[in-house]
């Protein structure tokens, strides 16, 4: 994401203005954006005028408005359509698709890219446009547009920076084979992205995959099928490698047709030096899109993703749920608990989800905001995890917050300490009252 101008007050207030660059930086812009805040960006509304001859015409203008934000809308792969804009209710998001999406990546059933909306009252003048009207708008890749809150957190200040660093972006190609099935992935920085879903019915009697020259239609389909997705990851520049997964060693046969029909047909893609060294095959238990979570947590991509957010965020839940079976007394979640923990300083790692941080409640998200800032000051780790990553998924589960801690503490004696303590407060501001 590029940021063409920032004035930030000391107060926090002020306006950022950004180009999204790809999908991903719309996601940033999803979590940038909050109920009341303004957006400022070119939009096409339809003006009606009276000719010279009286009658009534409608034309399209292009016209810059500024609204102010009651509601925002995000779906990862455009698939969905956008909710009612005139229906009450708070944000909405759409995660990666889990719809069958068969079209080409990049393209296909409805898989053209993330989409972006945000609907709101105008609050700027402009003369095709009254004040007060309700519009949407549609939030596009290389389009500018500019922020405007009264307080820019840390929180948001982060995920600037974050989306801006070219550095900071990592992308990986998965594909999760089963028999006659494959789910063709895209996993970002942020984002876990269906591009391609691949469903050939197999034979009913159980055959192992042949090779191109065996003849049977079916497998050879589903292979060649595979090969054309194959390719066109290989074709992304920021590709670093591609994951081949699978439960039997469907893996190994769709690694091997991938190269023997690459050189076949003289595909320099899969022909070079570089090629064989971008493809990592891992077992895993299921062919569905959840088992990218055992991925991540296997050696072999840990090593070489190491560096990568989605990487870290996996080893971490995992040693989460490794503690909170073996030493519970330090492995605590949910808001409540999480929140007991840190004012006694104790926690070594929190794991909280980037949904938190969308909040409609001003005072809500500060809370949360007030919460990382505490744990950070104290010298622990913060882990925000992505909700389009299955991480971030099954960390909502467990309420979208948990934490480590660096020693243990009874949950039960903390509760009794706490309202031992509130009964001390009220106690001395009763005292305080008759005092006065």
């Amino acid at each position: 994401m590029k940021i063409t101008s920032k004035h930030i007050e000391r107060d926090g207030s002020g306006s950022v203005s950004l180009i999204p660059e790809e999908d991903e930086d719309l996601y940033h812009i999803y979590n940038l954006l909050n109920i009341g805040d303004q957006v400022r960006a070119p939009a096409v509304r339809n003006v009606k005028s009276e000719s010279s001859t009286g009658s009534i015409e409608s034309h399209r203008v292009r016209v810059t408005l500024t609204i102010q934000v009651t509601k925002t809308y995000f779906d990862a792969t455009g698939s969905s359509a956008p909710p009612d804009p005139t229906a009450a209710g708070g944000a909405n998001a759409v995660a990666e698709g889990e719809g069958s999406i068969t079209g080409a990546l990049g393209g296909g059933s409805g898989g053209e890219g993330a989409t972006m909306q945000v609907s709101g009252r105008v609050v700027a003048e402009n003369k095709h446009v009254k004040m007060g009207a309700f519009h949407t708008l549609d939030l596009e890749v290389h389009r500018q547009l500019t922020i405007i809150k009264d307080s820019w957190d840390s929180i948001h200040l982060e995920r600037l920076s974050d989306s801006s660093d070219v550095g900071q972006r990592a992308e990986v190609g998965a594909v999760v084979l089963g028999e006659g099935t494959a789910v063709v992935c895209l996993l970002t920085e942020h984002m876990t992205v269906i591009r391609q879903r691949i469903e050939v019915p197999m034979p009913r009697k159980h055959k192992s995959l042949p090779s191109s020259s065996s003849g049977d239609k079916a497998h050879l389909r589903f292979l060649s099928l595979v090969y054309e997705a194959v390719l066109k990851l290989l074709g992304l520049p920021a590709l670093r490698l591609i994951i081949l997964a699978s439960a039997g060693f469907t893996r190994d046969t769709v690694y091997e047709y991938l190269f023997s029909e690459g050189i076949k047909r003289g595909e320099k893609l899969l022909t070079g030096s570089e090629a064989k060294r971008k493809f990592l095959r891992i077992h895993v238990s299921s062919p569905h899109v959840h088992s990218l979570m055992e991925v991540l947590k296997s050696p072999e991509v840990s090593s070489q993703l190491k560096d990568t957010k989605f990487a870290r965020e996996g080893q971490m839940l995992d040693k989460f749920q490794r503690m909170l079976a073996s030493d519970e007394l330090r492995a605590w979640y949910g808001e409540f608990h999480v929140m007991m923990a840190a004012a006694r300083g104790a926690i070594g790692s929190l794991l909280i989800s980037d949904g938190l941080f969308r909040a409609s409640d001003p005072a809500r998200r500060k809370h949360f905001v007030q919460l990382v800032e505490d744990v950070r000051a104290q010298g622990g780790d913060v882990s925000i995890f992505s909700g389009m990553h299955e991480t971030g998924r099954q960390l909502n589960g467990l309420t979208g917050i948990a934490a480590i801690l660096r020693y243990p503490l009874d949950i039960e004696t903390a509760e009794e300490e706490d309202r031992e303590e509130q009964e001390r407060l009220k106690a001395q501001a009763d005292a305080n009252k008759q005092a006065a």
